[in-house]
């Protein structure tokens, strides 16, 4: 009796060093010695057994622990995915208000080293939201001080708003010709098949003219 009475206190001293070496070294010692102070108090032949409670307890919080770990490394990773998401939202909102057009949105069609004519893609193709306009185009002539733009017309009915600039212009419609000097803030109308050319003065502005066009043939399409 006293050999296994031994025996069983060697144990219960080895199982309770380990422990408290154990918990010292992932929790800086306190909560294990408070489970090895709460196992003394008990008498000599239940001290093994609370020692391996105690230990299985630990080792069940460790790995809640390692789950809560696991769960939030998860969340940021999940958040991440969500601005993402919410970034594809705004792109897709963009997308779904297509009202504002930079000069990335125009098409150059015609260039040369006195200026250059931009066309704004149809709007229908833009969006769905604009098919009630989409007998309109939007075109965009600048032209360089001391230039002459050649005479052309096109099978749409066009208004002119001097954006910048000045020059004169001249069209002519039914065998009648006109020409007007203008200069920033007007507007003018060239109709569909009429005659239209200008020029502009010497200076450093160039002529910057907006033109909204209304189809007559083909919807959204001139030529």
């Amino acid at each position: 009796i006293v050999v296994l009475l031994a025996v069983l206190l060697c144990a219960a001293a080895a199982v309770a060093s380990s422990w408290e070496d154990d918990n010292h070294h992932h929790h800086g010692g306190h909560k294990s010695g408070r489970c090895v102070r709460r196992c003394e108090d008990r008498p000599w032949h239940q001290r093994p057994r609370c020692l391996e409670q105690c230990r299985e307890e630990e080792r069940e919080k460790r790995q809640e622990r390692s789950r809560h770990e696991a769960d939030d490394r998860s969340g940021e990773g999940s958040s991440e995915d969500e601005r993402e998401r919410e970034q594809e939202k705004e792109e897709k909102q963009k997308d779904r208000r297509p009202y504002v057009f930079d000069r990335r949105s125009f098409r150059r069609v015609v260039r040369s080293e006195q200026g250059s004519l931009r066309v704004l893609r149809p709007f229908d193709e833009v969006s769905r939201l604009l098919r009630g306009i989409r007998d309109y185009r939007v075109a965009v002539l600048e032209a360089n001080p001391r230039s002459f733009v050649v005479p052309s017309h096109t099978d749409a009915h066009c208004i002119c708003y001097v954006a910048e600039g000045e020059g004169v212009v001249t069209t002519i419609e039914n065998g009648e010709r006109r020409s007007y000097t203008i200069k920033q803030g007007h507007v003018f109308v060239a109709p569909a098949g009429a005659v239209t050319y200008l020029a502009t003065p010497e200076g450093r502005k160039n002529l910057v003219i907006t033109k909204i066009l209304h189809t007559i043939s083909v919807p959204g399409e001139f030529q």
